[in-house]
């Protein structure tokens, strides 16, 4: 245990001890690049090369989908904006776990911990993870789809190789999402060039009678939204690091009014390609949009869409694993997890036990993964809470006006947002009842199994406490305190 001593103070890390105590603190290393690159290069991942298919099945027409794509960007942006705000107000990691807990309290904010820790977020890297499985296995396997093993094996191997950056350091990671954030710009241009040159050709066919087929039934509405949203996914990902960023006050709005407009961009770019090449009946075929897409416009080149597709989505996955171990160490530092979830490595100065249980979970998560459903169940989770916290932002705003706030959003942009989030979590429910939605309703709920005795009135089995003590020496980890300089 780090109790009793004063440890000396360590340079060049991404976390150091305070002078006069014996704990750790985060150090901000993450600055305006850094953070442009945590927003967009986890928002451009699986999504934009997998989504476009389910987008359309769902909403009929390719015209829905680019409605559907700009509505989504839209509504990111939206978020970002509200969030922006709430992060200059609550200057501390978390993202909206820890908005949840300051402004409703610990219960609301422990059912969030719980469905996050155990089943959002590590569902999140699965399904990327499974993305960029398929399209690195792809190549050995020409003319055929490939085995479920090796795609999922493949998977576990991103996951365990993330885990061990991520363990080694931030500045490895942040590195990686820099470099691999430059990779999938340039993989999204040469799709656009390509899709500018057949339009240029005339292949403008799938734009005639673009709105033809479209479904207007609000259930089909919000599941093609969940699915295009998928795409946008990581937009709020920079509040969760909150306490590493230089000068939040002013990189945290700034980064998300630079990154989600750029990535709103290139994605209705890129779908505008997608169907200069490919008809809407050759698209719902796809099992790979961007193979397809490189199949009919670079020929024997082809290899460089799944390259670029499997860096694409690898970056995602370490920028989703990054920001997702720190909700998880968060909360246990917050005492919603397990003591243990809260450490960080004496050493290597990472929250290595957060960073180890996400890699565990989403392992898990990989053994029964189905892209679609993974997605859809995600969509509901997500924008359940994402409502709950832009509604916090709300009664702050009404309440308690007179807190200080170096940036202000117009409020009928978190208005708009709440209002979508509603629409979002109740028009399947609604329109396309299914039991998974029921499922995680009562998983949810379910928390309360664990926060009465544990949180609520703090009962610590002396072999839990042997055992967090047995773990902090096996992988030497010591307690961290915030960091609010």
């Amino acid at each position: 245990m780090m109790t009793g001593k004063r440890r000396p103070k360590m340079r060049g890390s991404s976390i150091q001890p305070s002078e006069a105590t014996e704990v750790l603190k985060l150090k901000r290393e993450i600055g305006l690049t850094s953070a442009v690159s945590l927003i967009a290069g986890t928002m451009i991942g699986s999504g934009i090369f997998m989504s476009p298919e389910f987008v359309l099945r769902n909403i009929g027409s390719p015209g829905g989908s680019l409605i559907i794509w700009t509505a989504c960007g839209l509504l990111a942006t939206f978020g970002s904006l509200s969030y922006a705000e709430l992060g200059t107000l609550i200057k501390e990691s978390g993202g909206d776990y820890i908005y949840i807990l300051r402004i409703f309290g610990s219960f609301p904010a422990f059912l969030y911990i719980f469905i996050s820790v155990i089943v959002a977020r590590p569902a999140s890297v699965a399904a990327i993870s499974l993305s960029f499985a398929e399209y690195a296995v792809a190549p050995f396997y020409p003319g055929c789809s490939s085995p479920p093993l090796a795609v999922k094996c493949t998977a576990i191997a991103c996951i365990l190789l993330l885990a061990l950056v991520n363990c080694l350091s931030v500045k490895l990671s942040t590195s990686i999402m820099n470099i691999f954030t430059a990779a999938k710009l340039l993989a999204m241009l040469i799709i656009i060039v390509g899709g500018i040159q057949l339009l240029v050709q005339g292949h403008t066919q799938s734009f005639q009678n673009a709105f033809q087929g479209t479904k207007t039934g609000a259930g089909f509405i919000g599941i093609a939204f969940y699915q295009g949203l998928w795409s946008f996914d990581g937009w709020n990902n920079l509040n969760s690091v909150t306490e590493e960023v230089k000068k939040p006050e002013v990189n945290l709005p700034r980064a998300m009014m630079i990154a989600i407009p750029l990535v709103t961009f290139f994605y209705l770019l890129v779908n505008v390609s997608y169907f200069a090449a490919m008809s809407p009946a050759e698209l719902l075929s796809s099992s790979g949009v961007a193979i397809t897409w490189g199949n009919k416009v670079l020929g024997s080149w082809v290899w460089l869409m799944s390259l670029s597709v499997a860096l694409s989505t690898f970056g995602s996955a370490n920028g989703t694993f990054f920001s997702g171990s720190r909700v998880c160490y968060i909360g246990a530092r917050e005492g919603h997890m397990p003591d243990i979830l809260s450490m960080a490595h004496v050493r290597c100065l990472t929250p290595s036990p957060a960073l180890i249980f996400t890699s565990i979970m989403s392992s898990i998560m990989v053994i029964p993964g189905n892209f679609s459903q993974i997605v859809n169940l995600l969509g509901f989770t997500a924008w359940l809470f994402y409502g709950t916290t832009v509604s916090g932002l709300l009664y702050l705003k009404i309440k308690k006006p007179e807190m200080p706030r170096s940036y202000k959003v117009p409020i009928i942009i978190p208005v708009i947002f709440l209002l979508a989030s509603a629409y979002l979590v109740l028009a399947p429910i609604i329109d396309q009842p299914q039991m998974e939605f029921l499922y995680v309703i009562l998983f949810i709920l379910g928390g309360a199994i664990f926060y009465f005795p544990f949180v609520r009135y703090k009962y610590h089995p002396a072999c839990l406490q042997k055992l967090t003590l047995h773990l902090q020496l096996l992988l030497d980890v010591a307690p961290t305190e915030k960091n609010m300089d």
